[in-house]
């Protein structure tokens, strides 16, 4: 693998040619797991995406997944999807060149030039002491966008770093810049809490200060994107008052 002199310590990583979710690889690893370890597949078989839908893939994506065995309230280890999302636009920016057209999407997507470029996926399981692990699946769309019958309705549509910048980068690669990013974000958190991890996202949010619509399963509701708040919820200001919410899809 390329450069990984690069590598962050502290982590393992473990490269497979076919898996069914790397996920699902995360959850058979995680009890004998002695550090953070990231698993990147060239081949997915069951890729999932958030609701369990289907995730497109394709071998020149990344599809990766960091597990760890975090302590702490599950509130507070769930925080780390923004703590991801901040990794995944770091490593944009290393691989690129710039950040220009990329931007932050509540809760867990990556946009490039207003497409979505990548989406991340936390799956955990808990005990009686807390989080038994958390994974944390992150899909990037490096050189090729899923074709738009695999949307939902109303979806914002796929778009590839290569299509949108010129930047071509193996998966592999990427995951280096992808890991050393977020190894700096975990230090920040783990010492200073979500504070500075909010503040850094709000800087890189999508369409705040602008109407959106969150909905989740029957429930919609509409407003003007406000925040983050210090839990990691959404708040709009709706015509009903101020709303915060915990779980939803956003849509532009």
């Amino acid at each position: 693998m390329k450069h990984m002199q690069d590598w962050p310590d502290g982590y393992g990583l473990r490269i497979l040619d076919e898996v069914d979710s790397t996920l699902d690889e995360a959850a058979r690893i995680a009890p004998g797991l002695r550090r953070p370890e990231w698993i990147l597949a060239r081949r997915q078989t069951a890729a999932r995406g958030r609701r369990g839908r289907a995730w497109a893939g394709s071998p020149e994506n990344l599809a990766a997944t960091l597990v760890m065995r975090p302590e702490g309230a599950p509130q507070i280890v769930a925080l780390r999807s923004f703590v991801a999302a901040l990794a995944v636009f770091d490593a944009c920016v290393a691989v690129t060149g710039r950040a220009g057209g990329l931007a932050l999407k509540w809760p867990n997507d990556v946009l490039l030039n207003g497409g979505k470029l990548a989406g991340i996926l936390l799956e955990s399981a808990g005990t009686a002491a807390g989080v038994g692990y958390l994974a944390i699946g992150i899909g990037v769309n490096l050189a090729a966008a899923p074709p738009a019958a695999a949307l939902e309705p109303g979806a914002l549509a796929p778009v590839s770093l290569l299509s949108q910048t010129g930047a071509a980068v193996d998966p592999e690669s990427f995951l280096i810049q992808l890991a050393a990013a977020y190894a700096g974000h975990e230090r920040r958190f783990s010492a200073r809490g979500f504070a500075p991890i909010r503040e850094d996202w709000l800087a890189r949010a999508a369409r705040i200060g602008r109407d959106v619509t969150a909905r989740t399963g029957s429930r919609q509701v509409s407003g003007r994107f406000e925040t983050v708040d210090a839990a990691g919820n959404l708040v709009l200001a709706t015509q009903a008052g101020r709303v915060a919410i915990a779980a939803a899809d956003v849509f532009f």
